[in-house]
């Protein structure tokens, strides 16, 4: 697979202006209400067979090339956008309608304990007062008990993506001493990566940050799966 840096942002920014241009997506579509589990550490998107959910079904749409990465970075635009502007309706037509999103707080994927919700978790999460356990601090040990806007503003959007000083297409930009598993936990996926491998020269690069977002691929279009929090870690 062919691995891409892309630098600066403008051109990721470009590309975003151009998706919906280019590509057919429909961010006013409703997925039907789904039903899910919830304990203290998962919840479980239920899958579903439903044509009216798999928008994968839809015949007047264009193939996807899973080898072609504008498809991939203007998805990952549209997500990153999205998330910057709190338009979570628009977030959650990016959502893959059976898996879900997953969130992951420090660069290694945990299936067992990252937490999963579906498209219409996503659409209604500023209304969700919900305090879920997202997993533990690290260096203190703490549990992330936080509901998700607050999760949202820790560990998916802690800074401005749409200025990242670097874009990585299935590479990660910048890494610390936690296990950078991505590839292996979501296999025949993609990801981009927002990176700011430095905020302030000062800190000697401590206070890197990044925002991977891995996608799927359904026949049609690029499908959000994974959102992976990274920064330094002790």
């Amino acid at each position: 697979m062919k691995r891409f840096l892309i630098f600066p942002c403008i051109l990721c920014l470009v590309i975003g202006l151009l998706v919906g241009v280019l590509l057919p997506i429909d961010f006013s579509r409703e997925d039907p209400p789904p039903s899910h589990s919830v304990n203290n550490n998962f919840i479980s998107p239920v899958k579903s067979s439903d044509a009216s959910g798999d928008v994968s079904s839809d015949p007047d749409l264009p193939s996807l090339d899973p080898a072609d990465n504008f498809p991939l970075l203007a998805a990952a635009c549209a997500v990153n956008r999205a998330i910057q502007q709190q338009n979570w309706a628009s977030l959650s037509a990016c959502v893959h309608p059976e898996l879900g999103v997953t969130f992951t707080p420090y660069s290694t994927v945990d299936p067992d304990s990252d937490l999963t919700f579906t498209a219409e978790q996503i659409k209604n999460l500023a209304q969700d007062q919900t305090v879920y356990a997202w997993g533990y601090e690290d260096g203190r040990g703490d549990p992330i008990q936080m509901t998700m806007l607050q999760y949202f503003e820790r560990y998916v959007y802690n800074t401005d993506y749409t200025q990242a000083q670097e874009i990585g297409i299935d590479r990660i930009i910048t890494g610390g001493n936690a296990l950078e598993n991505l590839a292996e936990a979501y296999p025949g996926c993609r990801f981009v990566d927002f990176a700011f491998p430095s905020a302030d020269p000062v800190h000697d690069g401590l206070d890197w940050s990044s925002l991977k977002l891995v996608f799927q691929p359904e026949p049609d279009r690029w499908c959000l799966v994974g959102v992976v929090h990274g920064e330094w870690t002790i």
